[in-house]
């Protein structure tokens, strides 16, 4: 290649093409040729590969990242609380009730700590008006016997709690059923104890026209077979 830079170029070997190395390739580019086109055949064989395994659903490289991020989100969905109970309901039963006109000075004197800050009171939340928010169930029982003395439903009303169900005849017991509000009162004879009340008043209300209405009423008698000392039956107020 020197020779091209030779301002007048002369007869000689060097301008008279003929067989050599430079012109016929050797064992060393037919090797290099061969290696290259190895190389291009092994990667697109294993873009082939890749592709096959990311559309069957293989070991691709989907099954890592974005693939398992969305099964995590997919998790993460399904177990999203439904519109019902969640754990961000709460309230203060206690003073809901004590700040609660509507409940009767009776109810209100028996709603005392019963063991250090404890409050015999159950709390059950659920839809049951139809509403927004969670209404909220609150069962006021006594410390000795856990006797139902108080049953009331609040409603959220623009983030306060507004009472609109009542049930002071002990002992009574409202409970949340499939969207139902489902009242027991035991009923007792005389004579009998607490443990053992004779039967039992099963009272259904459903919210209809803004107001619980009593859906449906079933009374079962319990057995007198079994029985023993214990506490009388409170005492009606």
């Amino acid at each position: 290649m020197r020779g091209l830079s030779d301002d007048t170029p002369g007869p000689g070997p060097s301008h008279t093409p003929g067989p050599g190395p430079s012109h016929t390739p050797g064992p060393g580019r037919v090797r290099g040729s061969l290696e290259a086109a190895l190389t291009a055949m092994a990667v697109l064989a294993a873009l082939a590969l890749l592709v096959s395994g990311c559309a069957t659903g293989g070991t691709g490289a989907r099954d890592e990242g974005p693939a398992h991020s969305d099964s995590v989100a997919g998790v993460a969905e399904a177990s999203t609380p439904s519109p019902s109970a969640t754990a961000d309901d709460h309230v203060n039963a206690v003073k809901l009730v004590m700040d609660d006109p509507k409940v009767s000075a009776a109810v209100k004197h028996e709603l005392k700590p019963c063991v250090a800050d404890e409050y015999a009171v159950d709390v059950s939340y659920g839809m049951l008006t139809g509403g927004t928010a969670n209404d909220v169930v609150v069962n006021v029982m006594t410390c000795g016997d856990a006797v139902g003395i108080g049953s009331y439903v609040y409603r959220d009303t623009g983030g306060t709690y507004e009472n609109v169900f009542k049930a002071e005849e002990p002992p009574v017991y409202a409970e949340i059923d499939r969207g139902d509000l489902v009242v027991t009162k035991q009923v007792y004879e005389k004579g009998d104890p607490v443990s053992s009340p004779s039967g039992e008043n099963v009272i259904t209300y459903r919210w209809t026209s803004g107001r619980f209405v009593q859906e449906y009423s079933t009374h079962n008698e319990y057995s007198n077979a079994v029985g023993g000392d214990a506490s009388p039956a409170p005492s009606k107020n």
